[in-house]
């Protein structure tokens, strides 16, 4: 479990596409204190396991269902990636609660500088549209997010200074995609009135 609160931007030092397997190398130097073999970590804020560790370079493999899913697939060499430990009982929970299991990836449509932050308006998707609030929470790149104004077309996210400095999403451009992660409790409450309109 995640809560949507990044620790770092970590540059991906190597990359390495296998017959299905996609091998990717993360300087994690500063941020892999007692890391083991085995142990999650959000990446882009997608879930993916530790598969080696050495003098703070990290590996992760992901599988054929993560590529197609996530934006996982589009990282090279040179990228940075937001970063975040999985939660461990004692911590505090600064976000919201997130599993690192990207629903979808969304366009960036539109990037709109206000004065030290920005604003971008994120496209729909079918799949998670539902769910998307106004001032509800949604988890972009893997960053613990509160929606702005909803619109038919998509959903506004409004960045501040520090969200930029700590997080890549200052580094995106209109048409670039971005992971997706509603909020499970949104979900699960949608979900429900849902089913009870089709009962009636």
């Amino acid at each position: 479990m995640f809560t949507g609160i990044v620790a770092a931007a970590c540059e991906v030092v190597a990359t390495e596409q296998g017959e299905e397997v996609r091998s990717i190398l993360v300087n994690l130097s500063g941020h892999d204190e007692d890391l083991e073999i085995g142990a999650s970590v959000a990446v882009d804020g997608v879930c993916m396991t530790v598969v080696s560790s050495q003098d703070g370079r990290v590996k992760f493999e992901a599988i054929p269902e993560t590529l197609e899913r996530t934006t996982i697939g589009f990282i090279q060499q040179g990228s940075r990636v937001n970063i975040e430990r999985s939660l461990r009982m004692g911590d505090e929970l600064g976000g919201h609660i997130l599993s690192g299991h990207v629903m979808s990836t969304a366009r960036i449509l539109q990037r709109t500088e206000k004065g030290e932050g920005i604003d971008l308006l994120i496209e729909h998707q079918e799949d998670t549209k539902p769910y998307i609030l106004e001032k509800g929470y949604v988890a972009v790149d893997g960053m613990s997010l509160t929606v702005g104004e909803v619109h038919s077309e998509g959903f506004n996210l409004h960045i501040i200074p520090e969200t930029l400095r700590i997080t890549t999403i200052g580094e995106k451009s209109e048409g670039d995609f971005v992971n997706i992660e509603v909020d499970s409790r949104t979900q699960a409450v949608v979900d429900t009135i849902r089913s009870m309109e089709v009962e009636k």
